[in-house]
């Protein structure tokens, strides 16, 4: 074969290539609480800033403070995530449980993956409510919780424990099914990393830690949403989020582009340094 006929044969393998469609869009299905549910559309609104096509929610469970098994225990008519995994309507199930051990994250697993064996599940690692888990399990709500003066290594003693039973949770349900079906969205690591930059004065229009959040339980401000988002951008598609549009929560922001980036960056880095969130280092 002459040296023209393979230069012209490489050419067309390279134009085929560089035509070759981006990865289709995966139909999300979403239950948890008030630390997750708001995800959904932000990522429906990367995608579409990222050009995948044909992403879209078609779930939504909202349920304030809850387990994963109350949006299990739903009933018929009511249970739209179920009916969307009944009917093989979803790629993706993105759950947040509050507390575990909860057996609903199993079921709902094997309930989707029966119509669907590609399904793709994924468990939010939240931040803990009020950065102290015992006022969650006591059911107290304080009236004030000081987070300015928190220090990492105290933020990371205080969620240990929680990080430590989320992780047990997914290696426990992926162990049942023989596979790794299940994967973790790090947005507490990825929280915790943020508020170590606001001390470190490093967040662009972010000067305290509580600027995060809206009140003592933890209910994030849009930088801490933008932030989660990107996560599970990163963990559903298992591509980095860096580079993407600033969302429109984030751009009334004070130096709006710079804190996205930044925003981007710590997402990034969490998912790939979290061995339960299946996306591999860069080489």
């Amino acid at each position: 074969m002459s040296r023209l006929r393979i230069a012209f044969l490489w050419a067309l393998l390279a134009s085929a290539l560089s035509a070759a469609p981006e990865a289709p869009g995966l139909r999300v299905a979403t239950a948890g609480h008030s630390f997750h549910v708001w995800m959904a559309p932000i990522v429906d609104e990367l995608a579409k800033g990222a050009g995948i096509e044909g992403h879209r929610t078609v779930a939504s469970s909202f349920i304030g403070g809850s387990a994963t098994s109350q949006h299990w225990n739903l009933p018929e008519g009511r249970n739209k995530v179920k009916a969307v995994l009944t009917d093989g309507g979803a790629d993706v199930l993105t759950l947040s449980p509050t507390l575990v051990p909860d057996d609903a994250i199993l079921k709902f697993t094997q309930h989707g993956l029966a119509k669907n064996p590609g399904l793709k599940v994924t468990v939010q690692q939240s931040w803990i409510p009020y950065d102290d888990l015992s006022f969650w399990i006591m059911r107290k709500r304080p009236a004030s919780v000081e987070r300015d003066s928190k220090t990492p290594e105290q933020l990371r003693a205080a969620h240990a424990d929680y990080f430590k039973l989320i992780d047990a949770e997914v290696r426990s349900v992926n162990a049942k099914l023989g596979k790794e079906i299940v994967k973790i969205v790090p947005a507490g690591s990825a929280v915790l990393a943020l508020r170590e930059r606001v001390l470190k004065g490093e967040v662009p229009g972010v000067a305290k830690q509580s600027q995060l959040f809206s009140d003592p339980l933890g209910h994030p401000t849009e930088p801490i949403k933008a932030l989660n988002s990107y996560c599970h951008f990163a963990v559903i598609y298992g591509r980095s989020p860096v580079g993407l549009p600033v969302p429109k929560g984030l751009q009334r922001a004070p130096e709006a582009p710079r804190l996205n980036s930044l925003l981007q960056q710590i997402a990034w880095d969490a998912v790939l340094a979290h061995p339960l969130a299946g996306v591999p280092r860069q080489k």
